[in-house]
């Protein structure tokens, strides 16, 4: 198996890194075809069983002037610092690299993870919230 490695400089790349192999290893084991939440449910067992600190399915809420007006549900939070959004299709669409951008905003968080399981293989969208407070408290 080949390992996933990056030469750029992203925010957490090491457990991001991590994340991205271990997606590699749960589509070269099961596959394209099945339902996404197999692929989440095999990936939970992956980072379980590497010891990387995580929460599925997390709620969460957008409020405005005490009011909820929005609701969503991240698919994974890696060590309470990288969001990853798992898809089954053969592209990725702007619909989901909205919505984690929308979940990364929400959440206050630097980097996401769109990992699309495609029948051609594993696509990988990385996202920066360049107006997340780290970005802010990197510039001033």
């Amino acid at each position: 198996m080949n390992k996933y490695q990056d030469d750029k400089k992203y925010p957490h790349s090491k457990i991001t890194e991590k994340i991205i192999n271990l997606t590699f290893k749960v589509f070269n084991e099961l596959g394209y075809g099945l339902a996404e939440k197999i692929y989440q449910r095999a990936l939970a067992i992956e980072l379980e069983n590497s010891k990387i600190i995580f929460k599925r399915e997390c709620y969460g809420a957008i409020s405005y002037n005490g009011s909820t007006i929005g609701k969503y549900f991240l698919d994974f939070l890696i060590d309470g610092k990288v969001a990853v959004e798992l898809k089954v299709r053969n592209e990725i669409y702007k619909s989901h690299v909205s919505q984690l951008l929308n979940y990364l905003k929400s959440r206050n968080l630097q980097i996401g993870l769109l990992l699309v399981i495609s029948k051609d293989g594993v696509k990988i969208k990385r996202l920066i919230n360049k107006i997340s407070d780290y970005q802010r408290n990197k510039s001033e």
